[in-house]
């Protein structure tokens, strides 16, 4: 069954639905508040530190002294990698729950408070 939505709740931003499609996929979240540059980024350092990885690993497995490098090196290097990987994903869910809480931020100070607080006490009076 589809319900329909008022036109504000679909202007709101939900923190919790942005972690969801945050831990989803990477960048999903930031997609989701609509920062797509930031959201390839994300994307593309995780598929980044992701390649690396896999690269350094293989170099582990497969080491041999033909290798420019020891392979206590590459396994430094894997082990820095798979950080890298798990940096990227957290930070990505971190943000995209932040930018989904700031969203109204600019709206919100653009509002006159002190004009619309006194709109509000003439109301009271005026209701009084």
């Amino acid at each position: 069954m589809i319900l329909a939505e008022t036109a504000d709740s679909s202007a709101v931003l939900s923190p919790k639905k942005a972690a969801q499609w945050a831990f989803l996929f990477p960048g999903a979240g930031q997609a989701y508040n609509g920062k797509y540059l930031k959201a390839s980024l994300i994307l593309g350092a995780e598929i980044a530190a992701i390649w690396r990885f896999s690269e350094n690993n293989r170099m582990v497995k497969t080491y041999s002294i033909d290798y420019s490098l020891s392979e206590n090196r590459y396994l430094e290097k894997r082990n820095k990698y798979a950080w890298w990987i798990f940096f990227t994903y957290i930070y990505g869910v971190l943000d995209a729950v932040v930018d989904a809480h700031l969203a109204p931020f600019d709206e919100i100070m653009a509002e006159d408070l002190e004009s619309s607080q006194i709109e509000n006490q003439t109301t009271e009076m005026e209701n009084d």
